[in-house]
């Protein structure tokens, strides 16, 4: 405030003296001369006085006043200055934080990916366990084969003597699980490849052999036979057997030889995949 009172006084005076030579002419002399002409008519020695109180005053005013505003100036100055660091630093601390959020970010996006690749492995195993669990399954009920027949459905008697082999026909069938025995027919035919158990047994009366063969498609493989001149005859045997796809085993009657069975199933025929093979 002092400095601005101080600033408008040395104003005020400048105008006056553009005004004078404007208004007259005047040179600087010519208006000093005027100004000391007037003073002595129209003021007394103690306006001169006052003046020069006054025009000290102003001095030591505007010496008073114009330091303070250099004091303010450059007080304000280190205040915007300082602002202007706090700003540059909250800018900065502004542009960490923006590349730290793009980074969370970033890291988000990748954990995001990271988890879905995650789940989709574990759906893709999931689906496939299914699959092999069906397959599994599917291959399970493959290999479930077993059977196990006796000659006569109902009643009893004796099969043969014939002068040639015959395939026998077990027709009373205890279990048939996967089909391969057909009892129309006395023959086994294998589903798949494999390794297979086959048992026969065979009943008779003395006087006659009883005596039976397990075959691998033409080829005879194990015996059941037994003979003495009377009583009871009773044989067994077993085998296990390599069988491909469509192998076929039966049981043939010996010629001149015969078996007999009844309710009790004494001439039995029986067989089962133990593991499959590649």
């Amino acid at each position: 405030m002092k400095a601005l009172v101080c600033i408008l006084l040395l104003l005020e005076t400048f105008v006056f003296v553009v005004q004078q030579q404007v208004d007259g002419g005047l040179n600087e002399k010519e208006i000093s001369q005027q100004i000391s002409s007037e003073d002595g008519r129209q003021n007394p020695p103690q306006t001169d006085t006052l003046r020069a109180e006054a025009s000290t005053d102003r001095q030591q005013y505007c010496d008073l006043g114009i330091p303070d505003i250099h004091a303010a100036l450059r007080e304000l100055t280190a205040t915007v200055t300082e602002q202007k660091e706090n700003i540059r630093d909250l800018t900065a601390t502004v542009t960490e934080q923006k590349e730290n959020i793009r980074a969370l970010e970033t890291q988000l996006r990748e954990q995001q990916m990271f988890i879905l690749e995650e789940l989709n492995k574990k759906n893709y195993e999931i689906s496939n366990l299914t699959l092999s669990q069906v397959e599994l399954r599917k291959e399970n009920r493959d290999r479930e084969i077993a059977f196990s027949a006796a000659l006569w459905e109902s009643g009893d008697g004796y099969i043969g003597p014939f002068t040639t082999e015959i395939t026998l026909t077990y027709k009373n069938v205890f279990t048939n699980i996967g089909n391969a025995y057909n009892p129309i027919t006395g023959i086994f035919t294998a589903p798949l490849k494999g390794a297979y158990m086959f048992r026969i047994s065979a009943y008779g009366h003395g006087g006659t052999a009883a005596g039976v063969s397990i075959y691998k498609n033409e080829e005879r493989v194990v015996l059941a036979y037994a003979y003495q001149p009377q009583n009871t005859l009773n044989s067994s045997n077993g085998v296990v057997l390599i069988l491909k796809v469509g192998d076929v085993v039966s049981v043939r009657l010996w010629p001149n030889a015969r078996i007999y069975d009844s309710q009790y199933n004494r001439s039995t025929f029986s067989g089962y995949l133990l593991f499959p093979l590649k």
